[in-house]
């Protein structure tokens, strides 16, 4: 992981951008005044966002999916209830 400081961020962004691109570093942090204060990774490396909701419509969550509960929780807990 590489580390800059501002004043070498701003004077070889391009550079920067570009070793990211080609994945020589996979993240460049900026500092300044020593202080880590930014990252510059791919953009493929964002997280994708909000997923709540993602599979909504595609199943049927069916009435008795909540039956075995008890069951599962001694399983984890190793009989111990």
């Amino acid at each position: 992981m590489l580390s800059v400081n501002m004043l070498q961020a701003k004077s070889t962004l391009s550079r920067l951008v570009e070793a990211i691109e080609q994945g020589q570093e996979r993240e460049i942090i900026i500092a300044r005044n020593g202080r880590p204060a930014a990252k510059l990774v791919p953009m493929d490396s964002l997280p994708a966002g909000k997923r709540i909701g993602v599979a909504r419509g595609k199943f049927e969550v069916p009435d008795s999916i909540d039956a075995h509960n008890d069951e599962v929780a001694r399983l984890f807990l190793g009989g111990q209830s």
